[in-house]
């Protein structure tokens, strides 16, 4: 459904790139400051446009609640762990948490009226994964850790442009999906499912179950 959506943008991009062209190179140049400006004016909104349909791209389809990826603890110290994400395309990264618990985020696109009377399902990206200190004091004084998980590559963020709106877009509405903070332990497993009411982390072994039995 997305390529559906980047195909049909992009369509107006190149219409724009046509617009464009016949403004820079039709008729005389007796008001060619301004033919020129509007031109370019157009070849620049088709450029962001593409770029729009890229970042589009970048989401995944959420028809349905699905698993996103697998996340394991190793302990190196007091209150810092090594962390192996790996997301449902078998593609693992590790990164450092600092503190007691960690959270994964997503951001989701959710589509309104006709597009959403369509059919056309919410769209979700991975967005960051990080830690958290159980008391204020450690919150305060101590190291935090915040690792990007997946970004855009374009310049272009339609989820940051979405939001920077006061009120909503009557076709689109951007919205984080975090899971619930949980304990970091050492060997801990846990899997982290979406569905359109955002993450939900389960815990795979028997020291996850252990972390959440203490912390609850």
């Amino acid at each position: 459904m997305y390529i559906v959506i980047t195909f049909l943008i992009a369509i107006v991009a190149l219409l724009l790139v046509f617009w464009g062209a016949r403004v820079l190179l039709g008729g005389t140049w007796v008001m060619g400051f301004l033919r020129g400006s509007v031109g370019l004016v157009f070849f620049g909104l088709a450029l962001w446009i593409v770029l729009v349909a890229a970042d589009v791209y970048s989401y995944r389809n959420l028809a349905n609640e699905h698993s996103v990826g697998i996340v394991s603890f190793r302990k190196i110290a007091e209150q810092q762990f090594e962390v192996k994400f790996s997301d449902a395309d078998g593609i693992s990264q590790k990164f450092e948490l600092y503190g007691d618990q960690w959270q994964l985020d997503a951001r989701m696109l959710k589509w309104q009226g006709p597009l959403a009377r369509w059919g056309i399902e919410p769209a979700y990206r991975l967005d960051r994964l990080s830690g958290r200190y159980l008391t204020l004091q450690d919150e305060r004084i101590r190291e935090r850790s915040v690792h990007q998980i997946d970004g855009t590559n374009y310049g272009v963020d339609i989820w940051q442009f979405v939001r920077g709106f006061d009120k909503n877009l009557p076709f689109v509405d951007a919205v984080y999906g975090s899971a619930t903070f949980l304990p970091m332990e050492d060997g801990a497993v846990y899997e982290v499912r979406i569905s359109h009411g955002g993450l939900l982390a389960r815990p795979l072994n028997q020291q996850a179950t252990s972390a959440l039995d203490g912390w609850q």
